[in-house]
């Protein structure tokens, strides 16, 4: 009998090298990672490349593991781990979802996974980052340069005078990793004050102090009373508290919901732009960095920089002030605070057919001796704003004016403390201008400035306008760039600003609309994801900080004039001469809208299997219907877009546009079958061939012989749909006959199945009566080979005895004879010997007797001995 063949399988091939010998990569192609653990004892830097040598990411992140290594390795020790061999401790002890994945350890902290991009300059930065946390900071310069950057920036100041370090700088020191650790992207840096003249200039006065910098809000300072003072708490307080003024956004290239949950916060604004991390210098990413500076802030530069205004240094082109000198000495005249909270209030126009508003922005101010803190600014109070807009709809009537070529400004006392009191300063605009934003050069455009006073008789110099549109209501003040300041809190159409890397994301940009033949890879989009609509930067225009202004400040006005970006099907010919009309986004008004013949559209997909079905009725439909007065169209909304108030959510969708009627499109209905007869009358019911000129005889004949051929038409129609019924009867005759056979079929095998169910039981009852014999006499054949075996040893024995017994027969039978031939040989012997050898052949044979006697006895106790045995 043969027996079933065993399963071969063939053992995993030996690892080799996955990098080169000469790399300055130490490659651990066998998962040695206790010998990695014992590397990294001696090393104070090091980066652990975990790879599989089958993953394709692994083998394209190698040649950049490699240019980072050779320019890092005399401070940096490379590990590469082959943890994918099932041998290996690294298989054993790792447990990776996806490869490869990259570790770092500074000394004994760690691991700090890298989650960027696989790229050699985003690795090389992200490594020197690890290896330099901290930014020592020990001038005044160096604190402006740190303040001015534009990620979040936190600073901690502490003494060197004990020794080794100070106390609380290893915990500072920790906190930089931690931040690392939780953020890959690295958007926090820290920094270390060692002067104590400079940590002033920030309100830090005691060793160990920490403090977060804002451009726009508040800085901060860590409070060391009400959370305790350690590295997770630092690097927790720090990331709770940042200001994200841009964010960049780097996709990873698999299954992500990263652009979704950003998009879905609102509409954004994403840029598109080259980027080296190495680089010392990125000019273009400062121009957005003070597009988004300007835009997030609310309450001027005076308010969200109070600290780098007394710094000096206004020349440097990273503190480029939107406030300038005039502007301080205006400020400085009046008797307010610098940090006022301001609400813009509309008028209504002084008659239903004026083309006018007053807008007026209502501040809160206080008295010059209330001074806030340079680091904690109050917030605006919600009761003080209501009681300021109370006050001043009392005394309405005071700025209601048809035309006022001055701003009107007014004091109003405080209803809740006299130490405060309220700044109304209004002027007249056109309504057309009427926005948040609107162009400098149209409003506001007055030579002279001139305040009135109303209300309470104090001096009119004590109040200006608005802190937030200041440049509008002043002129003389106006500086390029500053007319978005505070725009995000001024509109409820709030952009949120993100960068990517068009060396890397430019597939996104092209999907956006950006062209795939420029050579300079700069773009800039605005998805509203509510509105389902976004905006596209012109790319003839260069990516400045003046065109990204004008483009933020369009989108924003309540009525954007930015045309909305549709995308079209590249893949559509329009030289070919086709009975149906193919549409596209560019074609869509001129072949729907401006067209004059009636049009029926028919909304499709490529992967709609019911609208492909509907091909053969649209092409008889084209057929039939004069192609002076229709055009019979599609548009596939897959591969186009199409202007919101034309969007559908179900397919397919047919709309007819009458001539003359465009506007007043109508849809098909969905309760009525698609099909020949039911479009052509629902198309002549919409149609407008019927003209404002009374019909002649000929044209009554066309009509006459147009009508009599869709009547024919449809007699054929009917004709076909009555054969085509026929052939259903009939083949329902067929179905239900086949049907019939089926059922007495399906009982047969049903009665087969019982009776072989039935043989089944038997056979079971049959097999465990069979199995119960055969263990039976199993056990019976076993008893009787033990009694065999009994048998056999004991014939065994008796064999041997046998064979001694027959042994000791032998010998004594040569005994006895031996015994005769003595005895004769003596008897012959006596015949022939004297008498005188009488005794002596007595003696002899008396001595021959005893020895043979002896013998003889002894022969008797060996083989009695024998058989005792």
């Amino acid at each position: 009998s043969c027996s079933r063949a065993k399963d071969v399988t063939m053992p995993a091939k030996l690892p080799v090298n996955f990098f080169s010998t000469r790399s300055p990569v130490i490659d651990l192609f066998r998962g040695q990672l206790d010998y990695a653990d014992h590397l990294r004892q001696d090393s104070e830097i090091v980066l652990y490349f975990f790879y599989a040598p089958w993953c394709g990411q692994s083998i394209a992140a190698r040649e950049e593991i490699e240019h980072v290594a050779s320019r890092l390795s005399g401070q940096v020790l490379f590990v590469a781990v082959n943890c994918w061999w099932n041998q290996g401790k690294c298989r054993k002890q790792k447990h990776f979802f996806y490869f490869p994945v990259i570790h770092l350890y500074h000394r004994s902290f760690g691991p700090i996974e890298y989650k960027g991009p696989m790229s050699a300059v985003y690795i090389e930065k992200f490594v020197r980052r690890v290896m330099t946390p901290l930014l020592y900071i020990s001038s005044r310069s160096k604190l402006l340069d740190f303040l001015s950057n534009y990620e979040p920036g936190v600073l901690g100041y502490f003494e060197f005078n004990a020794s080794p370090q100070p106390p609380g700088y290893l915990t500072f020191f920790t906190s930089a990793l931690h931040s690392l650790k939780k953020d890959y992207l690295g958007t926090i840096r820290f920094g270390v004050i060692t002067d104590k003249r400079v940590a002033e200039e920030i309100s830090l006065v005691h060793s160990g102090s920490v403090y977060l910098h804002r451009h726009v809000n508040t800085s901060l300072i860590y409070p060391n009373d009400v959370m305790n003072y350690t590295a997770e708490n630092i690097c927790k307080w720090a990331l709770e508290n940042r200001e994200m003024l841009i964010r960049w956004l780097r996709p990873h290239g698999g299954k992500s919901l990263l652009l979704n949950n950003e998009l879905k916060k609102g509409p954004a604004l994403l840029i598109f732009i080259p980027y080296n991390p190495l680089a010392e210098i990125h000019p273009l990413l400062d121009e957005i960095t003070k597009v988004a500076l300007e835009y997030h802030n609310c309450n001027k530069s005076q308010a969200a920089e109070p600290d780098l205004q007394h710094l000096g240094d206004t020349d440097s082109p990273a503190f480029d002030s939107s406030v300038p000198d005039a502007h301080m000495k205006l400020s400085e005249t009046f008797s307010i605070t610098k940090y006022p909270c301001c609400n813009t209030v509309v008028l209504p126009q002084w008659h239903s057919i004026s083309r006018t508003h007053n807008v007026c922005e209502l501040c809160i101010n206080q008295t010059l001796g209330v001074k806030p803190n340079k680091v904690h600014v109050p917030h605006c109070n919600f009761l003080d704003i209501e009681a300021a807009l109370d006050s001043f709809y009392l005394q309405e009537h005071t700025f209601f004016q048809v035309i006022s070529n001055t701003i009107e400004c007014s004091n109003f006392l405080s209803f809740y403390s006299p130490f405060s009191y309220y700044t109304a300063c209004c002027r007249t605009v056109n309504r057309h201008f009427l926005s948040f934003i609107s162009s400098e050069k149209t409003i506001f455009q007055t030579p002279k400035v001139a305040f009135s006073s109303h209300g309470k008789k104090d001096n009119t110099q004590h109040s200006i306008p608005h802190i937030e549109d200041r440049n509008c209501f002043i002129p003389d003040l106006h500086i390029s760039g500053t007319n978005i300041t505070g725009l995000s809190c001024r509109t409820n159409k709030t952009l949120n600003l993100y960068l990517l890397d068009s060396n890397l994301f430019w597939i996104y940009a092209e999907r956006l609309g950006a062209s795939r033949s420029t050579h300079l890879k700069e773009f800039a989009a605005i998805v509203d994801l509510k509105e389902e609509v976004h905006y596209v930067l012109d790319q003839n225009q260069s990516l400045v900080r003046s065109t990204l202004e004008n483009f933020i400040k369009n989108f924003s006005i309540l009525y954007s004039p930015l045309k909305r970006h549709l995308v079209d099907d590249p893949s559509v010919h329009f030289h070919e001469q086709r009975v149906i009309t193919e549409v596209t986004t560019n074609t869509f008004h001129d072949t729907v809208f401006l067209s004059e013949k009636n049009v029926l559209l028919l909304y499709y997909a490529q992967w709609c299997g019911f609208c492909a079905s509907l091909n053969h009725i649209f092409i008889e439909l084209a057929r039939l219907l004069p192609p002076d007065n229709f055009t019979v169209a599609r548009i596939d909304i897959t591969r186009n877009d199409l202007p919101w108030e034309f969007m559908t959510d179900r397919l397919p969708t047919i709309l007819f546009f009458p001539h003359q009627r465009k506007e007043q499109s109508v849809k098909f209905p969905e309760d009525f079958s698609v099909n020949l007869p039911n479009l052509l009358k629902f198309i002549l019911h919409y149609s407008s061939l019927s003209s404002s000129e009374p019909c002649t005889k000929e044209c009554l004949h066309e009509e006459t012989v147009l009508q009599q051929g869709h009547i024919s038409h449809l007699e054929r129609e009917i004709q076909k749909l009555r054969s085509e019924i026929g052939a259903l009867h009939q083949a329902h005759d067929q179905l239900e006959a086949q049907l019939s056979e089926a059922r007495r079929e399906e009982h047969r095998l049903q009665q087969q199945k019982h009776t072989l169910e039935k043989q089944h039981k038997t056979l079971q009852l049959h097999s465990e009566q069979l199995q119960a014999t055969y263990d039976q006499k199993n056990q019976e054949l076993l008893e009787m080979a033990e009694k065999l075996q009994e048998l056999a040893d004991a014939s065994e024995n008796l064999l041997k005895e046998n064979t001694l017994l027959r042994i000791l027969v032998a010998s004594r039978e040569g005994k006895l004879q031996s015994k005769d031939e003595i005895k004769e040989s003596l008897q012959s012997e006596q015949t022939l010997s004297e008498d005188n050898d009488v005794s002596v052949s007595t003696a002899t044979a008396t001595v021959e007797e005893k020895r043979i006697d002896n013998i003889d006895t002894i022969e008797t106790d060996h083989s009695s001995g024998n058989r005792t045995e």
